[in-house]
């Protein structure tokens, strides 16, 4: 049986009865969030370098993690404790990976500012190759794609 049913007051949901709505607030039986998430970078110094001085961020953790890789870590300096981005060094599936993305054109990252068209001009001024200019997509928004020069695809997003 499953744990909420056998909560007195708590009927059990499933996709075909609540619509495919996710539980409430009251329904979860703990607090979730999105901690880190990971991306894959052909030298971890050189992405360490490209993600501080470049983009802005900080470094958050960078310690011993396997033979010849850190774990290495940046976050927003507005947000020290939010999500995380970790640089994990890529091996061959990854670098395969990485090739699959970029060759659909397809970014592994989406970084948010107020400003797509600005922060891209900021961007240039410091080298970073951008191989979608800004513009207004469809969906709503304004987006932007460059290169960090470790393997990926970013895109800058704009509400």
């Amino acid at each position: 049986m499953e744990p909420s049913a056998m909560v007195p007051g708590r009927e059990r949901r499933s996709a075909a009865t609540d619509g495919g709505l996710p539980p409430t607030t009251e329904e979860r039986d703990g607090t979730m969030r999105i901690g880190l998430t990971s991306i894959y970078v052909d030298d971890q110094d050189q992405a360490e370098r490209f993600y501080t001085q470049v983009l802005g961020f900080q470094v958050k953790t960078s310690a011993a993690y396997s033979p010849g890789e850190r774990w290495l870590s940046v976050v927003s300096p507005e947000e020290p404790d939010g999500v995380q981005l970790v640089l994990h060094l890529a091996d061959e599936p990854a670098r395969a990976f990485q090739q699959a993305n970029r060759q659909a054109g397809r970014p592994v990252l989406s970084l948010t500012t107020d400003d797509c068209a600005a922060e891209a001009e900021r961007l240039k001024a410091k080298g970073v190759v951008f191989v979608k200019e800004p513009g207004r997509m469809a969906y709503g928004g304004i987006d932007a794609v460059f290169t960090d020069g470790c393997g990926n695809l970013l895109n800058l997003h704009q509400d």
